[in-house]
């Protein structure tokens, strides 16, 4: 099952437990996916997108995990 949610900043960021600054930052120096949607200049990412890159983000410390 696929979850496309679209999840601006403040939905990553509360995902990831950081604040939205932090996420605006971690696209900045692209460390972020590109978004999956934009609309109104304003970027969006589908929830399913934000997990796999959560998952494969160095030090995430859930992988292997379960």
């Amino acid at each position: 099952m696929t979850d496309r949610r679209l999840w601006s900043y403040k939905e990553i960021a509360a995902h990831i437990r950081v604040r939205p600054d932090t996420v605006r930052s971690y696209r900045k120096h692209g460390h972020l996916p590109p978004p999956d949607h934009v609309e109104g200049g304003r970027p969006y990412w589908y929830a399913d997108t934000v997990r796999a890159w959560v998952a494969a983000r160095p030090g995430n410390r859930r992988r292997g995990a379960g």
